[in-house]
């Protein structure tokens, strides 16, 4: 019963400090509001450029032409050289009349030209996904080396500066993200500082009284959890309708067709949560920081 007393109290007294020290309680509200909201967009940028990273990474794929003398042995040969390959995901096969009867699809050109021919011009090929796109080139350099492969392409140089751009993107939200948050949590710890210095006295005389460290500490650290949470609420609501009105006017895509956006639910709920739990952590352990440290109760 005791601790429940002293937990009621430490609640009911934090409130009472958030509320008395207004200024100072909104003055910590407001930066933490302003770093979470880019926080926010730190996190959206960087799960987007992820997920539009992994998007590219499946369109990225080797296309293995096999030679005319190639026969229905050789095919089933090279298939089990493929299915040994660790790096292979998966791999389709097209015969040439396929690769016709597709290129008739895309023009009355290339169907009248492809009429008039005798024999079929085309190669049977092999359409292979691989597993890791970093090692894309040597996978595609050991399959030229294949018996019976013509050759073997991958849009060589495009394909490295994508994966190479989108992965340095997404490194560089990852450290801003947690370099804001750290920012966060040193403004919330400094403004209850200031709030603890004022209340030196008071804290001074619930030591000669005999109040216990915890008493003390308690109504700081829920004070911290309480700006904390107070501060995380615009950003929520900023993300929430920013990112839904955002996502509806580009009708879901940044640009062009290829760089596809994450869709908002439960995207956003989820980042939101994040932000709950980081503004009231980063309060928290900003308010310990500052009374264990500052006051060395």
């Amino acid at each position: 019963m005791k601790a429940i007393r002293i937990l009621i109290r430490g609640i009911r007294d934090a409130f009472k400090s958030v509320v008395r020290n207004f200024s100072l309680s909104t003055a910590a509200i407001t930066c933490s509001s302003i770093t979470l909201i880019l926080v926010a967009v730190a996190m959206i940028i960087s799960y987007n450029v992820k997920n539009i990273t992994q998007d590219l990474e499946k369109e990225l794929t080797i296309v293995a032409y096999i030679k005319n003398s190639g026969t229905n042995e050789n095919i089933n040969t090279l298939k089990a050289s493929l299915d040994a390959m660790e790096n292979v995901e998966n791999y389709k096969f097209k015969s040439k009349e396929e690769w016709k009867l597709e290129m008739k699809t895309y023009s009355d050109t290339f169907s009248t030209a492809l009429e008039y021919l005798e024999t079929n011009p085309l190669l049977d090929s092999f359409t292979i996904t691989v597993k890791d796109v970093t090692s894309l080139k040597e996978t595609t350099e050991e399959i030229r080396k294949f018996e019976f492969v013509s050759s073997a392409d991958y849009g060589e140089g495009i394909a490295e500066n994508l994966v190479t751009a989108f992965d340095v993107i997404e490194k560089v939200t990852l450290v801003l993200v947690l370099a804001l948050v750290l920012v966060t949590a040193f403004l919330i710890g400094n403004t209850i500082k200031l709030t603890i210095f004022s209340r030196k006295s008071e804290i001074e005389i619930m030591r000669l009284v005999g109040s216990s460290n915890i008493s003390i500490r308690l109504p700081f650290l829920f004070e911290g959890l309480f700006l904390g949470i107070l501060g995380s609420i615009v950003p929520i609501l900023v993300t929430i309708y920013g990112y839904v009105l955002l996502y509806d006017h580009f009708n879901g895509y940044l640009f062009t067709q290829i760089l596809r956006m994450t869709e908002p639910f439960n995207f956003i709920l989820y980042v939101s949560m994040l932000l709950l739990i980081i503004g009231a952590v980063i309060g928290m352990v900003g308010s310990y920081h500052a009374v264990r440290k500052y006051l060395k109760i």
